[in-house]
């Protein structure tokens, strides 16, 4: 999914610096934006002072929306690199297409991810005919500098492993939880999963110490280590936590998000992710020229034209909120 803000601002996000390095409760609230005609989006990260989790640098929820009379989700072709986009659905379908030539129909409970590594473009839009409802996740993680070059590639998992207790099921997106490992493809050490919890259910989640953690509520009523947290909204938990108490009050949905905190400092702007205001100034001109990103095959309409540069260079700073 694109960064579709026609204001897009450079931000410096990594380093360890930004790391809480204990258990902290810090609930994040969302931003409002328009992604096309029909579809509103929470974006919760980058947030204001909350740039990243783990290797997780880009957040979106969105719905649950009624298109039944709507063309629902239309991003145009755009353009990636230096990063994977992670789209997860709990309703509706999105249909994926990129210039590698790849077309899929992604639906709910199932992986799509995509690699931009060092260049790639790709559209997403709700199929002809499409459920009535459209409700799910889209996120981005930064590739490390060792395979932020890599060649790209999409990978989509229809049969993801699970991880369950009394009350709970988790499906492991990508990464590693409680022993079960995601087949998608990670350049670092992360975890994603989808969490499902029946009104009334109270359990405690197995937490690696040494990665921070943050979990978004998709849907219901539920506490996160004693905190409510609204559908929309986000709690950051930090590090240090060896397990993750977890009560709803209905049923209700979330996602777990951590990973090893990302040390090196990124550059990101618009759909790039790079090390430099030079590099990711080059990004928008091969974009803008049509060269290195491809083309992506079959979408309806033009591609998505590529807002202007801040016009003062932003370079990365120290490891500092």
């Amino acid at each position: 999914m694109s960064n579709l803000d026609r204001q897009a601002a450079l931000s410096v996000c990594g380093g360890r610096g930004f790391v809480v390095g204990e258990p902290v409760r810090e609930l994040l609230t969302p931003r409002h934006v328009q992604l096309g005609e029909s579809t509103e989006v929470r974006r919760l990260l980058p947030n204001l002072g909350r740039r990243m989790v783990g290797a997780w640098a880009f957040v979106d929820h969105y719905g649950p929306d009624d298109i039944a009379d709507e063309p629902g989700m239309q991003v145009p072709p755009h353009p990636h690199m230096g990063l994977q986009t992670v789209s997860w659905l709990h309703d509706g379908e999105v249909l994926h297409r990129d210039s590698l030539g790849s077309l899929r129909t992604i639906r709910p409970r199932e992986l799509g991810l995509m690699t931009s590594g060092r260049a790639i473009s790709h559209s997403e839009e709700s199929p002809k005919p499409h459920a009535r409802f459209l409700h799910g996740a889209q996120l981005w993680v930064a590739l490390p500098d060792a395979h932020r070059n890599v060649e790209p590639h999409f990978q989509h998992h229809t049969d993801l492993p699970t991880v369950t207790a009394p009350g709970l099921e988790a499906t492991v997106i990508l990464g590693e939880l409680d022993g079960a490992r995601s087949p998608g493809t990670a350049y670092t050490p992360i975890i994603g999963a989808d969490l499902a919890l029946t009104a009334g259910a109270e359990a405690r989640l197995p937490l690696d110490p040494d990665f921070e953690y943050a979990v978004l509520s998709m849907s219901g009523e539920a506490e996160v280590d004693g905190v409510p947290v609204l559908p929309g909204s986000m709690l950051y938990l930090g590090c240090g936590r060896a397990e993750l108490p977890l009560r709803a009050g209905s049923d209700a949905g979330l996602m777990l998000l951590g990973g090893e905190p990302f040390e090196e400092e990124i550059v990101m702007w618009w759909n790039f992710v790079g090390r430099s205001h030079e590099e990711i100034e080059q990004a928008r001109t091969d974009w803008t020229t049509g060269t290195r990103f491809g083309e992506v095959e079959g979408y309806d309409g033009g591609r998505l034209p590529a807002p202007a540069l801040p016009p003062v260079a932003l370079k990365p700073r120290g490891r500092v909120r």
